[in-house]
């Protein structure tokens, strides 16, 4: 009984040969599984293993998920084990991974029954690979790729992790979500990534209800996006995803929206500054569409109100006359919502139901819910559909908006596109909204319940769009081809008018679609008419000089595949009637014209050739009489035969009759004897573009004839000829194939037509062949111009029968890899059935071409295009069996594309139109020619490789690069040929050999460098391979046909060793496989059916499997060593030039690895190298060192503890972050620190810095007592060997002095940065050999700190923090005498800073401390406490002693609470600093010293240093600047007087100082302390200036950056209110400056803030109030700011224009003016206008934000507006200035629309209107 299927590829049984796959399928399936056990039971990963998981994912490619569930479960089960064994090479593990996602990809095959996964293996692997300790120090070489296979594999495996993984996960990564450290990242990234979401409800209490709250909490509160909390959104957005309806969201939407729309960036206000890090950091878009989709529907409608509003703000941004870098984060939001929507709606309507949570009926999106969507984004992607960036975006999103609402949707579309269809000026609004309407197209022709009338549309738009098919502009003419293309396959061309006398049952529409059909003919001509003028103005005579190239143009041939396929397409389409008419016209214009070959030619040759394709039998009898008569007649006279020249007439007619030959093959055996006679007289043409086209014609008769294809595409099955009155066409627009009754018609080869093909074969090959034979043998004399011609005939018939002729015959090349396991290949039937009773032609061809070759390569070389023909034949003598697989690529590429642009995403189900369907089928066909043959290595094609490498290194470069292509082609499908061919290569590269040429020589290099895509013969993951590759290329240096003179050889040895550089994977040592795949393996083997040809395993075959994997680790051992000493022989070989040296040691560096330490020798090689001549190499071994120093390093052991005990205190019952009482003990206390050895050693020292911030691990590790850890202070003689030679090497003075003078010479002037690499190895050495090199460096380290210069400082920095880190593990004594000697090193060095060194430093204190005990660094810290601002060494040196200690402290976070005060407690009196570079530095500090102040939430208050207190103390200080009241100077002199000043000056200092702390924590702290910003507000508003000037003094320009980063703050709900009554009390200061201020602070502020603001009515009508109080300011500029703040507001939908409004504004302008004599005595004294003025003005400003709040539409209360306003052009100024910028903007912004703006005035209302905007006082 046999088990169902998973799911199987459908197509397969639409094959005209698919009966025969189920059976072909079975045994495929069963090899892999019995071969796959059975190598997995032999611990043979390679080559067996890895062989046979490649042949299933061959297997899924080809026929699906086809095997039962227990087998899906099993491979899975066994790939798990193998992709998680730990010491698996990492090539290995990638390709292993990708097949496990490949099979764990459709999740609704396999539910949480069927499978478990556990998670902890997956974790291990992630944290070895990407968070590798050894990679930095090239221990490890991991691939690029391997991150992103690794994570894809969690995503894949997620779904089946056990229930109570959720829990685990927890207790594991809680304890590093300290927010101050980088663990933080990596905690939230793990919980991204590893949380499971989809577990059923039942079991959501041991899901995400563990954790929702805590994390849902964390990310409400924190602030400044900090890197992970994108992760934490792409975390919530699966969460809502995968359980809509469980979880209530409505209490955060206000402030999900409110952090969407900041992580847009938009530009907003009158002068913004972007911090920094909202630009790398914002939410991933994808992940928040996600998020909103699924919190949609449900019974709130909360989200669609705030999804509404998030448009309404955001709609003008999309306008096309906007542009910026946030462009293409709306773009994608308005692309990715309509498509996310529409997977919603799929998942919750047509797809089957799964294991999977489905969604509750009660949160279900409603019809309702539906359309206001639509209606909330159509407005937006109207207008993006002209934007800048192109309208892709918004004719995606059409396409799926269109599938939920056309009725919505697709009107307004069509009424943007008739106009843009008559416009001949604005061709980007035409392609714009073509290609709109084909995203719409499938909607609009299938009508539907919803919008009926849209076919009738259809006409109109195709018979509108024809003039776009123009020669002058290439765009349009490729969009209107696939405009036109689009709709007529979706729509039978037929003509139904005559329907409407015959019946009378048809609706309304079906009877207006009836009588526009009659214009279907019309259109067609038309078209043909429109393609004939394209074609006669593109030929060659008209477009190109004579000189210029004959060869079409690219934008020419894709212009000539528009015009086919679009042509085809419409014929397909066509009713029998239309096609005659159409094949009429295209034969006339074919036959009464003579077309060149090359441009016109072609085009008029695809269109004969479509008109054939579609109906052979009628257009046969048309074409093939004609063009044969013309032939017969021209060819007549055998003086042609000879002609050069040809006649232009005999070219066209030639290239007609091939084109018209690739059709049904059956419909061609009826004019068989006429194409032989043509070839007959054609093939030998002297004339080269005769016999070529000749040529073409054979390939394309072989072709119809041999080759399985369907014969056509039509929409319908069975086409449209029956009788109307049996079939009603139009029943049948828009309808998609139906996949169960497609009804392919298939060509397949009858045996005439095989036997017509083989008699072409016997006739027009045979000779050829037998003359190219004779001639190779020399007993013929034959001209190039003839072998040319010869070897063209073959090429074409071997292409034109590949199908039918069997492949090459040959021996298996044995002894390649020994293997216990079989590698045989599995032969796929295509359909063909091989004649084996002829001649295989194949074989034939590749014997005579190989003697050929020989001959040619021996007479004549420089025949080189008889050499390029022979490259064509041998690579497809090879390769093909009907079809190249790059055309098949771009095939499947392009049926993607038309798939994508064409498929119904609501409904699934693979509902694609017909022609679409049938594509895929055939594309099936093809890739099973493509696989069918598989890759076996036989000796026919060994041979043929060698032909190619002998080609490959021929003396004409361009036959070495046409033969290098085809040899990597060759390269990359036989299995394990490239072990067969190395040494080929290599042999070119010996240096012994004196017969290299040059030329030879660079081919072999390009040979081993390989092409881009394909193998690199220098790089392959095997030791076998590179110990072989490695040392030929370096001692290839020494060959005669090296030449450094040479660039371009030079440039081949840069590359080879980039690419292998670039490529190389660590390659595995270690093989053996773990018993649990043995296990799986088993189960496995037994699920075969019974009596199987695969038996289990004897135990000998076990214990020879073991055998054989010890050997292969022995050897892989052996070949590594000998690698090793293999490349250090070449090195020393004499006289190897420079170039070749440096390549070596590069090799010899990625051969370092964490598994085994490099070979004494190589070490000894390395150190030395320390101290080479050339920089280059002694960058290399300063990394090598290091390495080898990490090799060496012994493992310290490690104890648990109870942090609970040594504190003392209970554990907390629930989760508590911060101080608390049971991490007390790790903070810093100067009472107890460990200054003595007894101290020490009880002391419990925790490096780690997260560690028990958050909460502590299930079990707390620190390292064990000194007694128990590797002995120090060795002798040399306790030191193994390779300690010894790095031992001996340091302890010599004069290498040590060597070694310092290099370290301490400049790279790059000003470049040179404090180098890792460098502090990695003097780490090593101070961590191995403790201090006993101590005593030789310490002269020198004395010597370097008395050298200020900067290379020296910065060599000695390294050195100082490889010391300090290398210390970790010394004893007391040890240290204590260490710090004796650094201390005093220290302070002169900090005392001679410099500006160049200061960075130097400052890395080197913050590397010394970071990750280690504060407490163990004690003597360090109160070093730099001394005098932080001594002031000796002037201001600098004073900023750049805070800047190093701050990068200490820093790296301490939260454990040194003491030292933070110390520091703020002699910060403080320091604040009013007069030095700018101090007070930044002060502003840097503070916000480090406040950083560990965060409001999150289950965090205990701080007990560093709070913000509260100090901002308290401060104000106290600003009190006299608080209560002045005019303006604020800065009148400091900047330097420091004698005797106290006052109060007042000592205010400015320290609010200068304050300023840049405020500034530097706007982007940096997790959470702002707003309340007590707050209170500074009020000052600031007061200092910043208006305008935009520069020349400013720092004071305001830091007042002004500081509001404008305050105001795009995000703020908490409850902290609304407080900041708005800071405004209104602002608004009623007396400096004008302020209350202009406080509307631009509030512009930005509100936007970014906006829907928490939304959500607290009593806020917006603070706001409301405000703005409009400030309207009617006395001050001008005030009124100004508050009408464009009102405008803003009005723009983004915060406030809406009301009737109370409008009524307010109206009833302002009616304010009297005072008299007119009043006015003149007003004008000589400037005094302030009156009140009544003021107050008419504010109306007037009002109106004119109304008015301008709307930019580019034109709502019904504006006509009335503008008549009111007009009413006051003539009121006295600035009245009427304002009413003049109103209108001259209304203009500038409606002028582009104004067309249908006008729509909405009255007629009288446009009469004024133009008046005003044309009037002369318009330009007063």
């Amino acid at each position: 009984m046999a088990r169902p299927p998973q799911k199987e590829i459908v197509y397969n049984k639409l094959l005209p040969y698919g009966e025969r796959l189920e059976a072909e399928a079975a045994r495929f399936l069963e090899h892999i599984k019995g071969n796959l056990a059975r190598a997995v039971q032999l611990q043979e990963l390679w080559p067996g293993g890895l062989f046979w998981t490649r042949k299933l994912s061959t297997y899924i490619r080809l026929y699906g998920r086809k095997f039962s569930r227990e087998d899906h479960v099993l491979f899975i089960k066994l790939l798990y084990e193998l992709v998680t064994i730990p010491k698996l090479e990492i090539s290995m593990m990638q390709g292993f991974a990708r097949l496990l996602i490949n099979l764990l990809k459709k999740k609704e095959l396999l539910s949480r029954d069927d499978l478990e996964l556990p998670w902890r293996p997956l974790y291990e692997m992630l944290e070895r690979i990407l968070y590798s300790k050894t990679e930095h120090l090239g221990l490890n070489w991991f691939p690029n790729s391997v991150e992103s296979v690794l994570k894809t594999l969690v995503k894949s495996c997620r779904p089946y992790f056990p229930e109570d993984a959720t829990a685990e996960m927890l207790d594991e990564w809680r304890p590093l979500m300290c927010p101050f450290d980088v663990t933080m990242q990596k905690a939230i990234t793990y919980f991204e990534l590893f949380l499971p979401t989809t577990l059923p409800p039942e079991l959501h209490h041991k899901g995400f209800k563990l954790w929702f709250d805590e994390f849902i909490g964390l990310w409400v509160s924190v602030q400044n996006l900090p890197q992970w909390e994108g992760h934490l959104v792409n975390l919530f957005a699966r969460l809502a995803t995968d359980n809509i309806g469980y979880i209530d969201w409505d209490p955060y939407v206000p402030k999900i929206f409110t952090r969407i729309l900041r992580s847009l960036n938009l530009p907003v206000g009158s002068n913004q500054v972007v911090v920094p890090r909202f630009l790398t950091n914002a939410y991933d878009v994808g992940h928040a569409v996600m998020w909103i989709t699924a919190m949609m529907g449900g019974p709130s409608k909360l989200v669609q109100k705030h999804l509404s509003g998030l448009f309404n703000s955001i709609a003008s941004f999309y306008h096309p006359s906007n542009n910026g870098r946030w462009l293409n984060k709306l773009m994608k939001l308005l692309q990715r919502l309509p498509s996310s929507v529409v997977r919603r709606l799929h998942r919750e309507r047509y797809k089957k139901v799964t294991w999977l949570t489905p969604v509750p009926e009660s949160h279900k999106l409603t019809d309702q819910d539906v359309t206001d969507f639509v209606q909330c984004i159509i407005q937006p992607v109207l207008l993006a559909m002209f934007s800048k960036t192109g309208s892709l975006e918004a004719a995606q999103a059409l396409q799926n908006l269109a599938l939920m609402r056309p009725e919505l949707v697709i009107p307004p579309v069509l009424e943007k596109t008739y106009p843009a269809l008559e416009t001949l000026t604005e061709p980007h609004q035409l392609t714009a909204t073509l290609s709109c309407v084909i995203g719409v197209a499938r909607s609009l022709v299938s009508g539907g319940r919803w919008f009926p009338e849209g076919p009738t549309h259809m006409l109109p738009l195709l018979m509108r769009a024809l003039p776009g098919v123009d020669p002058n502009d290439f765009s349009k003419c490729m969009i209107t081809f696939q405009f036109i293309a689009t709709f007529s396959t979706l729509v039978p061309l037929v003509d139904c008018s005559s329907v409407l006398q015959e019946r009378d049952d048809l609706s309304e529409v079906e009877r207006e679609l009836c009588s526009a059909s009659a214009e279907f003919e019309d259109f067609v001509l038309q078209f043909m008419d429109r393609c004939f003028g394209l074609i006669e103005s593109s030929t060659l005579e008209q477009t190109r000089e004579e000189t210029e190239t004959e060869k079409m143009t690219h934008l020419e041939s894709l212009v000539e595949l528009g015009l086919s396929s679009t042509f085809s397409t419409i014929l397909t389409q066509c009713s029998k009637d239309i096609f005659k008419v159409a094949l009429e016209k295209v034969f006339n214009f074919a036959v009464s014209n003579i077309f060149e070959t090359r441009v016109a030619g072609r085009m008029v040759a695809d269109m004969c050739r479509a008109a054939v394709k579609c109906r052979p039998e009628e257009s046969l009898k048309l074409f093939v009489p004609h063009c044969c008569n013309v032939i017969t007649h021209l060819t007549g006279n055998d003086d042609v035969l000879h002609d050069e020249e040809l006649d232009k007439e005999l070219l066209w007619n030639l290239q007609l009759l091939s084109e018209i030959t690739r059709v049904d093959g059956k419909k061609l055996l009826l004019y068989r004897e006429q194409f032989g006679k043509i070839l007959q007289r054609t093939l030998h043409l002297t004339c080269k573009q005769g016999y070529i086209l000749s040529c073409n014609l054979l390939h394309h008769l072989l072709r119809s004839a041999t080759l399985i294809y369907p014969t056509e595409y039509c929409s319908v099955p069975g086409g449209f000829d029956k009788p109307l009155s049996e079939y009603f066409p139009i029943k049948d627009w828009g309808k998609p194939g139906d996949l169960w009754n497609l009804d392919i018609q298939w060509h397949v080869p009858s045996s005439e037509e095989i036997n017509f093909a083989f008699y072409l074969l016997d006739t027009f090959l045979q000779p050829e062949l037998t003359r190219l034979e004779q001639y190779a043998r020399g007993e013929l004399e034959m001209s190039r111009d003839d072998v040319q011609q010869c070897l063209a005939i073959v090429h074409n018939c071997l292409i034109g029968s590949g199908n039918i002729l069997p492949p090459l015959k040959g021996e298996r090349v044995a002894h390649l890899v020994p293997s216990l396991v079989s590698l045989e290949e599995t032969k796929l039937y295509t359909g063909v059935e091989y004649d084996l009773s002829r001649e295989n032609y194949r074989e034939t061809i590749a014997r005579v071409t190989r003697k050929l070759l020989r001959y040619i390569l021996d007479n004549s070389e420089d025949d080189t295009k008889s050499l390029f023909l022979i490259i064509k034949i041998i690579s497809d003598v090879l390769q093909f069996q009907g079809s190249h697989k790059h055309e098949f690529d771009s095939r499947w590429k392009s049926f993607n594309l038309v798939k994508k642009s064409m498929e119904n995403r609501l409904q699934g189900k693979k509902q694609h139109i017909r022609a679409l369907l049938i594509d895929r089928v055939m594309l099936q066909h093809e890739l099973r020619t493509l696989t069918m043959e598989g890759c076996e290595y036989k000796t026919s094609h060994q041979e043929m490789i060698r032909d190619l490498l002998c080609l490959s290194t021929s003396s004409y470069g361009q036959v070495r690069s046409k033969a290098q292509q085809a040899f990597f082609t060759a390269l990359g499908t036989y299995n394990f040929c490239c072990r067969d061919i190395i040494p080929l290569v290599l042999e070119f590269l010996r240096p012994d050999r004196q017969d290299v040429t040059q030329k030879q020589f660079k081919g072999a290099l390009y040979c081993l460098l390989g092409n881009h895509s394909g193998v690199c013969l220098a790089n392959l993951h095997d030791w076998d391979c590179i110990a072989q590759t490695w040392p030929a290329i370096v001692s290839s240096g020494l060959s005669k046909a090296m030449s450094l003179e040479k660039p371009s050889i030079v440039r081949l040895f840069d590359d080879l060793a980039e690419k292998i550089h670039r490529q190389y994977e660590t390659i595995g040592l270690d093989f053996a496989v773990p018993e649990k795949c043995m296990e799986v393996a088993v189960l496995l083997q037994k699920s075969g059916e019974p009596g199987s040809e695969f038996p289990a395993l004897g135990s000998e075959e076990i214990q020879l499997g073991i055998q054989r994997q010890k050997e292969k680790n022995t050897e892989a051992l052996r070949n590594y060593e000998n690698l090793v000493n293999m490349l250090l022989d070449c090195v020393e070989q004499r006289n190897l030039p420079w170039k070749f040296e440096h390549i070596s040691i590069g090799f010899l560096s990625l051969l370092l690895r964490d598994d085994r330490i490099l070979p004494a020798r190589a070490i000894k090689f390395f150190v030395q190298c320390l101290n080479h001549d050339a920089i280059v190499v002694r960058k290399v071994a300063i990394s090598a060192v290091a390495g080898i120093l990490k090799q060496l390093k012994r493992a310290h052991k490690k104890v648990p503890i109870c942090p609970y005990e040594i504190s003392g205190s209970p554990k907390p019952s629930s989760i508590q972050a911060g101080d608390r009482a049971d991490n007390q003990w790790l903070h810093y206390n100067s009472q107890s620190l460990p200054k003595t050895k007894e101290a020490w050693e009880s002391c419990c020292f925790v490096e780690k810095t997260h560690w028990g911030y958050y909460t502590w691990p299930q079990t707390m590790t620190i390292y064990a007592p000194v007694e128990q850890q590797p002995k120090l202070g060795r002798r040399r003689d306790e030191l193994t060997e390779a300690e010894q030679i790095i031992y001996d090497h340091f302890s010599d003075p004069k290498f040590v002095e060597q070694l310092i003078k290099f370290l301490s010479l400049e790279d790059r002037k000003g470049k040179d940065k404090f180098n890792p690499r460098r502090f990695c190895l003097f780490k090593g050495l101070f961590r191995n050999f403790d201090d006993a090199f101590l005593p030789v460096l310490q002269p020198h380290l004395e010597q370097l700190v008395a050298d200020s210069h900067e290379s020296t400082q910065r060599c000695l920095a390294e050195i100082i923090a490889g010391l300090i880190r290398g210390s970790k593990h010394w004893t007391f004594e040890k240290v204590e005498k260490l710090w004796k000697l650094l201390c005093p090193l220290l302070r002169t060095a900090l005392s001679n800073i410099t500006v160049e060194t200061y960075n130097d430093w400052g890395t080197c204190i913050a590397t010394s401390c970071e990750s280690r005990d504060p407490r163990k660094l004690h003597w360090l810290f109160e070093l730099l406490l001394e005098s932080p601002l001594s002031g000796e060494g002037g201001s600098f040196v004073d900023a750049c002693r805070l800047y190093v200690l701050q990068g200490g402290l820093a790296q301490q976070e939260w454990r040194v609470p003491e030292l933070l005060h110390r520091l703020l407690k002699y910060l403080e009196p320091k604040l009013t600093q007069v030095y700018k570079n101090v007070r930044e530095r002060i502003g840097s500090v503070l916000t480090y010293i406040f950083m560990i102040d965060v409001s999150l939430p289950n965090t205990a208050a701080t007990k560093s240093p709070r913000v509260h207190e100090f901002t308290t103390r401060i104000l106290e200080n600003l009190k006299p600047l608080m209560e002045a009241d005019e303006e604020i100077q800065n009148h400091v002199m900047e330097e420091n007087g004698v005797g106290e000043q006052d109060e007042r000056t000592q205010g400015i200092k320290l609010l200068k100082t304050i300023l840049k702390w405020l500034m530097a924590s706007a982007g940096r702290s997790f959470s702002t302390a707003v309340t007590e910003q707050l209170q500074l507000l009020p000052l600031f508003f007061k200092i910043a200036p208006v305008e935009n000037d520069n020349s400013y003094d720092e004071l305001k320009r830091d007042a002004k950056m500081c509001l404008s980063l305050m105001s795009q703050g995000l703020l908490y709900p409850q902290q609304v209110p407080l900041v708005l009554q800071v405004l209104k009390q602002t608004a009623r200061s007396n400096s004008w400056h302020a209350r202009y201020t406080i509307l631009t602070y509030l512009q930005t502020m509100v936007f970014y803030n906006l829907f928490i603001f939304l959500n607290n009515s009593e806020a917006v009508n603070d706001i409301r109030w405000l703005v409009i109080k400030l309207l009617e300011d006395e001050q001008l500029e005030v009124r100004e700011m508050a009408a464009t703040t009102l405008s803003g507001l009005l723009q983004c939908n915060f406030l809406a224009m009301d009737g109370p409004m409008q009524t307010h504004f109206e009833q302002l302008c009616k304010m009297r003016l005072p008299k007119k004599r009043k006015r003149d005595l007003a004008s000589m004294g400037d005094t302030i206008p009156s009140g009544d003025l003021v107050k008419r003005h504010a109306g007037v400003l009002g109106l004119s934000a109304c008015i301008l709040s709307s930019p580019y539409d034109v709502p019904t209360w504006m006509p009335q507006l503008l008549m009111d306003l007009s009413a006051h052009l003539n009121d006295p100024q600035p009245i009427e200035m304002t009413v003049k910028k109103t209108l001259s903007n209304f203009r500038r912004t409606h002028h582009d629309n104004w067309q249908e703006h006008k729509q909405q005035f009255t007629d009288d209302q446009l009469l004024v209107l133009t008046d005003l905007l044309v009037s002369p006082c318009y330009y007063a």
